[in-house]
């Protein structure tokens, strides 16, 4: 059966190639319709099927025109320092007007510095509104930002994509991301795979992605995965930043070649790309020359002859056109007057073409056929926006589409499911932090093996519950690079609504969990009996449970640096420092009454206090354990070395002064006389550990902030 279906996914991804002028392709959702009606045929699966329009290919009714997306006159500039006191504005976009049709490939070029990706970056909206002048319509309405994010998806030049996940992988991910729940499991493998088709994956679907320690697939192969996740809604419009850059010219075309079937199949496709080979430039529609942020040229591939004739400088035969569109617009901008004759020429050019139109057909060409609701409802119904769009009697577009495709829950799920996936396929991570925690347990274990109750016993505790507890903060610096990986993933993913922010941090949280409960389990075993800790089973759960509330608060507070600082070594030498100063302000090294009163506010605020004070309590609660008795008093003192019958005279000669019979037997110091002394009366250990615990939680809401407010991804 199943390969059946891969047979018809073959044949109809066939339309995709015929020219253009042939029978109009099945969009996406044709597709995912045709393989599923074939699914039903040969097993009688009854989910419904996404809902399609049916139109008729031999229907002789033109079809409208249903998107336009125009752009005029958006200009951006940024501020550039040159010297302490003084700075100057550098103009990236200067004025640029242009549009886009679906069905076409509108490719920006340039020379580097142009403001390619710039002009991509504006259209994408990923250039602060404040910053950017200039308006963006499509159909003629302006088009808000909310409505954008959802209909339009945006690759990045650069391939930031999970190592150890598989294409196949991947795309489902993607599919569970962004296609609704109403769909069901296997239409969404069904959409994957028409679409690992489409982009000719089929041979490396089940291939991991790879990075520099893992061999995966190609690099045109993992440029057009980049592309297929962003596409796994079939979005109305899709940008893309250098698709091609990178690659060898076969790849290239390929990734060309499949954008040019996305357009086909009812979506604005518009690229930046340096230098078009011969046989990409017939894939394109149209074209926009930038130089220094203006435009130079804008239209179709085949009027730049005719357009570099006009301006005198007509294009050698046999010459790849834009390479010699390139290379004058580099060689006039080295020139005195730069490129200002050419961008004049450009706008006289543009309106006598335009005058030559009006003249010929006697009227404007009318820039679109349907308003901004009809052509959504239109293309919901063709298959198109596959993530639960929804018609509806609401006047506005934006309330025809979701702002997220799935609820919390389901988001909360697949993130999980994706991060347990990529971590267990390296378990070599999980393994070095497991033997770090083992073999610092062990040496504990063995340093301070079997304590007795003396006064130097009680030294030694108080110097192993220091570590032990700062350890298992240092422990936890390892989750420092895991979101400084994932940043620019989760910026891509959230920059266009595949999730919530909320859902991302709960499920990094819950992910951490189980590695966390592991780690504690293992350092409690190893070190609570071995040292001869106090409290027996109950005291090693609760010994247990509290530094489990230490790795988690650790964690916690290590993710939410994560949040703010940008590189791996910055963020490890920050966590040290503010780890230490956690242990200093602790209450080991200086009791919390002798804290100088402008420092007390580090001490309350010290991760490392809490836990400190809960063992403590935990090893020394017993009122009837004695740690000090008869002439143990003198052990800590100058007179630990004198002889032990001197020892019993200085005691009866202390009963005699205080009154009180002093024995050597006579109990001098309980657990509650150390806790005292260690100035721990203030809260109870299960309050030590309840706080601990909430500094985890803490940690984690910051961290969401600073997803919120600091991953906006958009340029200033």
């Amino acid at each position: 059966m199943s390969r059946i279906v891969a047979d018809n996914i073959t044949d109809s991804s066939a339309f995709y190639d015929r020219p253009a002028n042939a029978v109009p392709s099945p969009t996406l959702g044709e597709l995912l319709k045709y393989v599923g009606d074939i699914r039903k045929e040969g097993n009688g699966d009854e989910t419904p099927a996404h809902r399609v329009l049916e139109m008729s290919e031999t229907s002789s009714e033109p079809r409208s025109l249903p998107f336009v997306l125009s752009f005029n006159n958006l200009t951006y500039s940024v501020k550039i320092r040159r010297e302490r006191l003084f700075s100057r504005s550098k103009v990236l976009l200067n004025d640029i007007s242009g549009e886009a049709r679906d069905g076409e490939i509108l490719a920006v070029l340039g020379a580097s510095g142009s403001g390619k990706s710039t002009l991509i970056d504006a259209l994408a909206n990923r250039i602060a509104k404040g910053s950017l002048k200039g308006t963006m319509t499509l159909n003629g309405e302006q088009l808000e930002s909310r409505l954008l994010k959802v209909i339009s998806a945006y690759v990045m030049q650069d391939d930031l994509l999970f190592p150890m996940l598989t294409v196949e992988e991947t795309l489902m991910f993607a599919a569970e991301f962004r296609l609704p729940r109403t769909l069901s499991k296997s239409k969404k493998k069904l959409r994957v795979q028409a679409l690992i088709d489409q982009l000719g994956l089929r041979n490396a679907a089940k291939t991991v992605i790879g990075d520099e320690g893992h061999r995966g697939v190609s690099g045109g192969e993992r440029r057009r995965v980049s592309i297929g996740i962003d596409i796994i809604h079939d979005p109305i419009i899709l940008l893309l930043d250098e698709p091609t850059s990178g690659l060898d010219s076969t790849s290239a075309y390929m990734v060309v070649k499949v954008l040019q079937r996305i357009a086909q199949s009812g979506s604005i496709v518009i690229m930046s790309i340096h230098q078009p080979s011969y046989r990409i430039l017939g894939l394109l529609d149209r074209l926009l020359f930038l130089s220094r942020g203006q435009t130079v040229y804008s239209g179709s591939p085949t009027n730049l002859p005719l357009y570099f004739s006009d301006f005198g400088h007509p294009i050698p035969d046999k010459e790849n056109r834009t390479e010699f569109a390139l290379d004058l617009i580099r060689e006039l901008e080295g020139s005195p007057g730069g490129t200002k004759s050419l961008v004049e020429f450009n706008k006289s050019w543009q309106n006598l073409k335009r005058s030559r139109n009006s003249i010929t057909t006697g009227y404007e060409t009318p820039t679109h056929g349907l308003s901004l609701k009809e052509a959504i409802s239109a293309s919901i119904s063709r298959g198109k926006l596959v993530s639960g769009a929804g018609a509806t009697n609401d006047i506005s577009p934006n309330s025809m589409v979701p702002t997220f495709a799935n609820p919390m829950w389901i988001e909360m799920a697949v993130l999980s499911k994706r991060s347990f996936t990529n971590s267990r396929r390296m378990p070599e991570l999980f393994g070095i932090r497991l033997g770090a925690v083992v073999v610092t347990g062990f040496i504990l274990a063995t340093m301070f093996w079997n304590l007795d109750n003396s006064p130097k016993g009680v030294q030694e505790r108080l110097g192993f519950f220091a570590f032990a507890m700062s350890t298992t903060f240092y422990t936890c610096a390892d989750a420092l690079p895991v979101f400084l990986q994932e940043r620019y993933i989760f910026m891509r993913e959230t920059a266009y609504n595949a999730y919530r922010r909320s859902s991302y941090v709960l499920s990094h949280s819950i992910v951490a969990i189980p590695a966390l409960i592991f780690l504690s389990f293992a350092f409690s075993a190893i070190t609570f009996w071995a040292v001869g800790l106090d409290g027996g089973f109950s005291g090693f759960v609760f010994y247990y449970l509290i530094i489990l509330a230490s790795f988690w608060a650790g964690s916690s507070f290590v993710t939410f640096l994560s949040g703010i600082v940008p590189h791996v070594m910055l963020g490890y030498t920050i966590v040290v420092a503010i780890l230490a100063y956690f242990l200093l302000f602790s209450g080991f090294f200086i009791n919390r009454d002798r804290i100088p009163i402008y420092w007390i506010w580090f001490h309350y605020i010290s991760l490392v206090k809490y836990p400190y004070e809960a063992v403590l309590q935990n090893e020394f609660q017993d009122p009837i354990k004695c740690f000090v008795r008869g002439t143990q008093i003198f052990d800590n003192s100058p007179l630990g070395d004198i002889d032990n019958s001197m020892k019993v005279k200085l005691l009866q000669s202390m009963s005699r002064s205080l009154g009180v019979s002093i024995t050597s037997t006579t109990c001098l110091t309980t657990g509650a006389d150390i806790l005292k002394q260690q100035g721990i009366t203030d809260l109870t250990k299960w309050n030590c550990l309840w706080i601990t615990v909430a500094w985890g939680f803490l940690f984690r809401i910051l961290f969401y902030f600073c997803l919120l407010l600091g991953s906006k991804n958009k340029r200033r």
